[in-house]
């Protein structure tokens, strides 16, 4: 099975210096994830990983609601093991494209962000949440326990509280959401793209090379025991050491100078 060409108007994408701006873009279905807005994410990101002068990427979405998740009209009309077999796989690529790709991605979340859509949340490097921003699991309402969203969000709230959101099915408003660590920052709705791109344009000023080695080395050592994570990291260390931007930026601070990256 294939994925339904995706339309330029379910994704798009704009690049500001070395940043690239990706926006959710079916607000009549609360940008529902559907078959074509999986397809342009999946496009985008494997585009955006071997893309050298991307070194940030903000996804932000058009509307009142960041995602309402699975597209609920596409799932019942395809009611057959091997379609979501398929659809949950497609899912899955593109939330561990999110986590294998070099660079940084920073959700801005200004509306709800329900099931698949809080583990697409979830899965980001960084959370930016309006104060009108909501999360949920909400699919034991409707006769479905949100399995894969659980991974995402119990990685980030821990298991009693994403077991609360599971088991209810409850709005987590932001500030709930920041205590328990599915969001960074919470801000008025005004200035959130604003303060996302703040964010994103000072992570686009370090090297693209230690950041894309950082991202990696902290997903990699956080899924194992402590005694192989320290082995990892030396290595990781090690092998980042030898780099000419280490040498470069170890150069800059000693001389009082701004670093000149290389990314090498």
């Amino acid at each position: 099975m294939a994925l339904r060409n995706s339309t330029e108007q379910d994704l798009l994408r704009e690049d500001h210096g070395k940043v690239a701006v990706l926006t959710l873009n079916r607000p009549d279905a609360r940008n529902a994830l559907s078959e074509s807005l999986l397809s342009a994410l999946q496009g985008s990101f494997d585009q955006i990983k071997d893309d050298q002068s991307v070194h940030v990427v903000v996804l932000k979405a058009a509307g009142p609601g960041f995602c309402a998740g699975h597209d609920m009209r596409e799932v019942l009309d395809n009611r057959q093991r091997s379609y979501y077999e398929w659809l949950f796989a497609q899912c899955t690529k593109v939330m561990t494209s999110i986590k294998a790709l070099p660079q940084p991605v920073i959700a801005a979340v200004q509306g709800a962000a329900m099931g698949a859509g809080a583990q697409l949340a979830a899965t980001c490097d960084m959370v930016l949440a309006s104060t009108e921003a909501k999360f949920a699991t909400p699919g034991v309402n409707i006769g479905l326990w949100c399995s894969t969203p659980s991974v995402a969000v119990s990685r980030s709230v821990g298991q009693k509280a994403a077991m609360e959101m599971l088991l209810t099915g409850d709005m987590m408003d932001a500030e709930t959401a920041q205590r328990f660590g599915l969001v960074n920052r919470v801000l008025p709705a005004d200035a959130l793209y604003d303060e996302a791109m703040v964010l994103a344009q000072k992570i686009a000023t370090k090297s693209r090379l230690v950041v894309s080695l950082g991202k990696e080395a902290f997903y990699r050592q956080t899924e194992m025991n402590i005694a192989d994570a320290y082995t990892y990291t030396a290595d990781v260390m090690t092998h980042n050491l030898l780099k000419d931007d280490s040498v470069e930026g170890m150069s800059a601070f000693l001389e009082k100078r701004p670093p000149e990256w290389s990314n090498r």
